[in-house]
């Protein structure tokens, strides 16, 4: 089933063109984070014109892509089972941080926060409370309703789109990821986002709707903040 955005079945950009414009947004913000490397909040501002600014930018532009719909509310029955996910990631991001926590230098975290982005134990809660809730909903537009859904809408196969979309999710978080674990580490959580990424496709992808993949990487990012907590020293 290939979702429709809209009433008109027309495209707005081929599968090639949304492709180069993800991937330009991505190195733009790979670019910022690891050249410019500004403070936090200057940091989020880049990351919503590229990330939002620019899927809606196309929008407007072909003035036939509604992206609208991809906030259709859902039924809240139908959020039950990315709810319960979501809890179960929850966990399950935890779990892996005591059985990891002994081969992970908290301090290398630490000190990557608070020289990259300025993130420290005094402003983290309103980080945390912008990655929980606002970040990941910036995400999900992008790499799920952008991408993933819009890849699909281009006729693009399941597999491949599955494939490109969640790789491009994986590759967006290095820039942020480096210096904070060893090569063994880094690629195993490298590997977890990727199937993040999967994973999220897979709970939009007959729907044609955000919602159930935000929820459940809500619950995700409010576990790695718990840890972040703890890391930076604030409980």
């Amino acid at each position: 089933m290939i979702p429709r955005f809209g009433a008109r079945p027309e495209k707005l950009l081929s599968s090639g063109a949304l492709l180069l414009t993800a991937a330009a947004c991505c190195l733009a913000m790979f670019w910022a984070e690891t050249r410019l490397a500004p403070p936090y909040a200057l940091r989020s501002l880049i990351k919503a014109c590229l990330f939002l600014g620019v899927p809606v930018g196309c929008s407007l532009l072909g003035g036939r892509w509604d992206l609208k719909s991809l906030f259709a509310l859902p039924s809240p029955r139908a959020l039950l089972g990315p709810l319960a996910l979501g809890v179960g990631v929850f966990v399950l991001i935890l779990g892996a941080w005591a059985v990891l926590s002994p081969l992970i230098r908290p301090q290398a975290i630490a000190d990557a926060l608070r020289e990259a982005a300025g993130v420290t134990g005094g402003n983290f809660v309103w980080v945390a409370l912008y990655i929980s809730l606002a970040n990941s909903l910036l995400e999900e537009f992008f790499f799920r309703g952008f991408l993933f859904l819009g890849l699909r809408r281009t006729g693009m196969p399941l597999a491949a789109a599955h494939l490109l979309s969640a790789g491009a999710f994986a590759l967006y978080h290095v820039a942020m990821l480096t210096g904070w674990f060893s090569p063994l580490l880094f690629g195993l959580a490298l590997a977890g986002l990727f199937a993040g990424g999967l994973l999220f496709n897979f709970l939009d992808q007959n729907s044609g709707r955000i919602y159930p993949s935000w929820l459940t990487h809500m619950f995700a990012n409010f576990a790695i903040n718990a840890i972040g907590f703890v890391v930076l020293g604030v409980v």
